[in-house]
């Protein structure tokens, strides 16, 4: 039997146990009460009754109160009747003192009265004796059987606590022992259970594990090494660089890649202490400090390459007994990420001049010196004016990126007014706002101070900022500008009322090419992203707070 099993036996006797003895007191306390209450509601009362009755007639007939006191009583009587012969007394009595009510002052009415009184009394004393009988042979019959069930459980009980603490602490020694005999090396020692349960098969387990640790003490030496080199020769075939430290730094092996990379070799530096070697190695310095670093440019194969470092720590019980460097050549990687930056840049440079030409040719066709057009033209003309800008727009961010991911962010960094560079930016998007009907609210502190900034890439972010709080507001919608001071900083805050972004995209609002799922699909994804660049190439932070449905706030900070 599983001790699954046996567990859910022990404690489910226990539950009968409480279970029964529950139920048998319930049923004993219950019946018992109601006996009580039968005699308590029903025979107690009608004496009461009758008590009144005989009161009132030792009062009569000088007491004019007296008729209606004991007919009230008679009354309740009549609703009480509960014992056998009692209604036909009752009835009785109501004739009795119909007479009564004609005869006030006949004495043989009063005495047939007071007999019929006293006979339903004697009625119900007989019950009230009857029932308390039947209320002691019920306490005795629950006592006789709450004793029977509680030997009896007591006895299996006791059973029980003698002999199940058995089923679990005997194979626990057993496994116990068998598991010290491991600890002192003696993988000759098997633990044997006679039983069927989880116990058996923990049993069975350990002795499987003792098998291979056997196995594995009585492996030859030849096995080792093989294992040794064989692994040493998977180590040397990867292309990546790898070096291996104990926790002392001590260098314990490093493959051929390595080799060349720190122009040393192995057989020279096993064993020693990798910071003395790092004083004649710049390469291992850099790999001993810059911990944090995690890509670095090493000139290798005749050409600057990038390699990717990453740092194994070997963990033994909790305890790190090593370190590994794993240097994975990334310059492929890097190359063709190059290459794309200056197709893009290449493609949007040379995009922009035909672009260019089409808005102008537009603006000529727009001009009434080169004809009238009707409404059909005119309105193919605004198509053609929008995806026109459409484009202009992509290719700046897209050149704008290509400068950010070159590293070549060309920034005209000198003291300009906040308002001036938010009114630039209210100006160009003006017209977009008018179009929507949103208004745009202007909040700003009074005695801003001048901030350090590239006048002309702080208000492209602001109208970035700008040109989607528009796009996603309702049409009469608001739009907050807010500038202040924040601390020895100016905060540039842009809030509005639309639909907000969802709590699980706000991570990558400012990440390149994201688009929030369900929104339009018009630009690129750069927009923020390059606003991002832009405000921390200029030593200043930018932020997003956002409720989905309610709207949504893009801040910044510039150093004053």
């Amino acid at each position: 039997m599983k001790l699954k099993a046996k567990l859910t036996i022990g404690i489910g006797f226990l539950f009968v146990v409480i279970l029964v003895f529950g139920i048998l007191g319930i049923v004993s306390i219950n019946k018992l009460s109601n006996d009580a209450d039968n005699i308590l509601k029903n025979n107690h009362e009608t004496l009461v009754y009758n008590n009144n009755m005989l009161k009132a007639l030792d009062e009569m007939p000088d007491n004019k109160h007296a008729f209606s006191d004991f007919e009230l009583n008679l009354n309740k009587q009549e609703r009480n009747i509960t014992e056998f012969g009692e209604e036909d007394v009752t009835k009785q009595l109501r004739n009795i003192f119909e007479k009564l009510k004609q005869h006030p002052q006949d004495n043989i009415v009063l005495r047939d009265l007071r007999q019929a009184i006293q006979q339903i009394n004697t009625i119900n004393q007989n019950a009230i004796l009857r029932k308390n009988e039947m209320a002691q042979k019920s306490a005795s019959s629950a006592i006789f059987w709450l004793t029977i069930v509680f030997s009896v459980l007591t006895i299996i009980s006791f059973t029980l606590t003698i002999n199940f603490p058995d089923v679990i602490s005997t194979p626990v020694k057993a496994l116990a022992k068998g598991i010290k005999e491991i600890a002192s090396k003696n993988y000759k020692n098997r633990i044997y259970l006679d039983q069927e349960d989880e116990f058996k098969e923990l049993a069975d387990a350990i002795n499987t594990m003792t098998e291979k640790l056997d196995e594995y003490e009585n492996s030859n030496l030849a096995k080792i090494k093989f294992e040794k080199r064989r692994i040493e020769t998977i180590i040397n075939q990867m292309s990546d660089g790898i070096i291996g430290f104990d926790e002392n730094q001590h260098v314990l092996f490093l493959n051929v890649v390595s080799e060349k990379m720190l122009a040393l070799n192995e057989k020279d530096i096993i064993g020693q202490y990798a910071p003395d070697i790092a004083l004649q190695n710049d390469l291992m310095r850099r790999l001993l400090q810059d911990e944090e670093q995690h890509e670095l440019k090493i000139y290798a194969d005749n050409k600057e390459s990038y390699f990717n470092k990453d740092i194994l720590k070997v963990s033994n019980e909790g305890k790190v007994i090593g370190v590994v460097i794993v240097l994975r050549n990334i310059t492929p990687f890097h190359e063709l990420n190059e290459a794309k930056t200056n197709f893009i840049a290449t493609v949007s440079h040379e995009l922009k001049t035909p672009i260019s030409a089409i808005k102008m040719s537009l603006k000529l066709l727009e001009s009434s010196h080169t004809g009238i057009l009707n409404e059909d033209q005119q309105q193919l003309i605004e198509s053609i004016k929008d995806d026109s800008n459409r484009l202009l727009k992509i290719t700046g961010e897209l050149l704008n990126m290509s400068q950010v991911e070159t590293g070549n962010i060309q920034l005209n960094i000198q003291p300009c007014q906040p308002k001036d560079i938010l009114q630039y930016a209210v100006d160009a998007v003006k017209v977009q706002a008018e179009q929507k009907h949103v208004v745009l609210t202007v909040k700003t502190s009074s005695n801003l101070p001048s901030v350090k900034a590239d006048k002309e890439k702080t208000a492209w972010v602001l109208i970035n900022f700008l040109t989607n709080a528009i796009r996603y507001s309702s049409q009469n919608g608001e739009v907050t500008i807010e500038l202040k001071n924040d601390g020895d900083k100016v905060l540039f805050s842009v809030k509005d009322n639309g639909i907000g972004v969802d709590s699980k995209y706000i991570n990558k609002i400012f990440d390149r090419y994201f688009q929030v799922p369900g929104t339009s699909k018009t630009g690129t994804g750069l927009g923020l992203a390059i606003s991002k660049e832009f405000i921390e190439a200029q030593g200043g932070t930018i932020h997003v707070e956002s409720k989905y449905g309610k709207g949504s706030n893009f801040y910044f900070h510039l150093n004053g």
